[in-house]
């Protein structure tokens, strides 16, 4: 790999100190921050700002990072000049922290032009207030590539935390730009990073009130923020609490810690009050942020309109989301789910531990505007559903199985698309049955030969046995062993991959 021209020691040093520097306005207020924002917001009817960014996805194919990829002169000139440009710019400064536990909590400086407060306003509310001297910085100049013969450039730095959003002014990046660090460093100290949702679930279970914590893997909008917020209709002493919503580390003693205290950053297409109550009351509330949302003249608010994009987004905060609890780290980790939208899968299998990393290794979904749009609704794979992955994705999977199985975690695949060509749609209501009933395991499993799975024979409040896959196919098994040679072929490309995963595809 050709060495860094420029030492990232010197990189950051670059970076305006935003303690001295004459243009730089250091930890502004959330109100400051919206009104530098003004001349772009949109006042929605419930008194929430809304914003319109150009780019409405992250940028995957214009992303790099000095552990997997080499750069190219030209990317080291981009920085150099982007640091240079900073230097003479107008700029906000924010600093957060991403985590609460103590030997996995950061802190991260972000860098915007004044003229773009919007992306930091967002970012701010996702993000508690840090202080000290930052672990990782993010340099985000959205107007780059406007200059002749610059394209869009997202440059990470791992090892000195440090990322370059060059021509992107989209929130998610600046988001993405500092949790992908967090699961990196997860990873060095012996844990994983994961993109997941995390929650506590208190159940009856043998006469006795028991805390389940389960841990949800999944594409952005495939389900995780629904799921992983869900209230699960249990009613006191019973619950369910939502810790974390996007990125999760789990460490070496199964615990699972979060990373974002302060708000979420939640998919709005289509939130529907009565399918989703308190995503939907949290992000109309005053306090949520909206980024790409359909908002009329009057200030209407239309979640179903996705003429701007299907990837509208919305900050909403924790403190008004009824399930989320003051803490957002789980104390044990009992239970994994994989979502998945592939219709040749049930609504929901129980997977064992080398089945699990398969599972984990095929992050095997339907592509989503979140990613890409212009490839929403074809099959998609992506190592442990998690884009942000930095170093060998096959050292990823074998840690995950490690983990699993050193902390005795039950695994569970479950669909939340739908089923066979006609498209048997697995609902909310069905999954959630599904979550609750494996968290009180009253799920009675039965080894089905055909799938090469455990499928559950019934689930208490749901009809499983309408949803199975050879039930909804001319010829199940072909199309199923078409599917596995497939997933054994796209295994085969990870040098690193243990085979006890490899040779357990189901």
């Amino acid at each position: 790999m050709t060495a860094p021209r420029v030492e990232a020691t010197d990189l950051a040093e670059a970076l305006p100190d935003p303690a001295t520097a004459p243009d730089v306005l250091y930890n502004p207020s959330l109100e400051t921050l919206r009104e530098l924002a003004a001349p772009d917001e949109t006042t929605t009817e419930f008194g929430s700002p809304a914003y319109v960014s150009e780019q409405r996805s992250r940028s995957a194919d214009c992303t790099a990072n000095l552990v997997d990829d080499e750069f190219a002169d030209a990317d080291w000139a981009a920085i150099e000049d982007a640091l240079e440009e900073a230097a003479g710019m107008d700029l906000v400064c924010l600093d957060r922290r991403v985590g609460r536990d103590p030997a996995n909590a950061y802190v991260c400086r972000l860098y915007v032009p004044e003229e773009y407060a919007r992306i930091a306003l967002a970012w701010a509310k996702l993000l508690e207030p840090a202080e000290g001297e930052p672990d990782f910085r993010t340099l985000q100049l959205p107007d780059w590539d406007e200059r002749e013969g610059r394209r869009r450039r997202i440059r990470v730095l791992p090892e000195a935390g440090l990322t370059f959003v060059l021509g992107s002014d989209y929130t998610g990046e600046a988001k993405k730009s500092f949790l992908r660090l967090f699961m990196y460093r997860a990873k060095q100290a012996g844990g994983l990073g994961l993109h997941a949702g995390s929650k506590r679930v208190r159940v009856e279970r043998d006469g006795q009130l028991e805390t389940v914590g389960q841990a949800f893997l999944g594409l952005s909008a495939t389900g995780k923020s629904t799921l992983t917020g869900h209230g699960c209709w249990l009613e006191d002493p019973e619950g369910a609490e939502m810790l974390q919503d996007d990125v999760c580390a789990l460490l070496p003693d199964g615990r699972v810690v979060g990373s974002e205290g302060a708000g979420l950053y939640i998919k709005t297409d289509g939130l529907d009050e009565d399918e989703q109550p308190q995503l939907y009351r949290a992000a109309t509330h005053e306090s949520a942020v909206f980024e790409n949302v359909t908002v009329y003249g009057d200030g209407t608010v239309d979640f179903h309109d996705t003429e701007l994009t299907r990837n509208g987004r919305a900050v909403i905060q924790r403190a008004y989301l009824e399930s989320a609890p003051e803490d957002i780290d789980l104390e044990e980790l009992d239970q994994v789910f994989f979502i998945t939208r592939n219709p040749l899968m049930p609504p929901v299998a129980r997977l064992s531990p080398e089945q699990a990393a398969v599972a984990f290794m095929l992050g095997e979904s339907i592509q989503t505007s979140a990613g890409d749009p212009d490839a929403a609704g074809e099959s998609i794979r992506v190592v442990g559903t998690n884009p942000f992955i930095i170093g060998p994705p096959g050292e990823e999977g074998n840690r995950f199985y490690e983990l699993l199985a050193e902390n005795d975690v039950e695994a569970f695949v479950i669909n939340t698309g739908h089923v066979g060509p006609a498209k048997a749609d697995v609902g909310v209501r069905e999954s959630v049955s599904i979550l609750v009933a494996a968290a009180c395991g009253d799920i009675e499993w039965t080894a089905d030969d055909v799938l090469g799975l455990e499928v559950p024979e019934n689930v208490p409040g749901t009809n499983v046995q309408v949803f199975y896959p050879p039930d909804h196919y001319e010829d199940y098994e072909a199309a199923l062993a078409d599917l596995r040679a497939e997933r054994r072929e796209y295994l085969a490309q990870f040098d690193a991959l243990d085979d006890r995963i490899a040779d357990a595809v189901y």
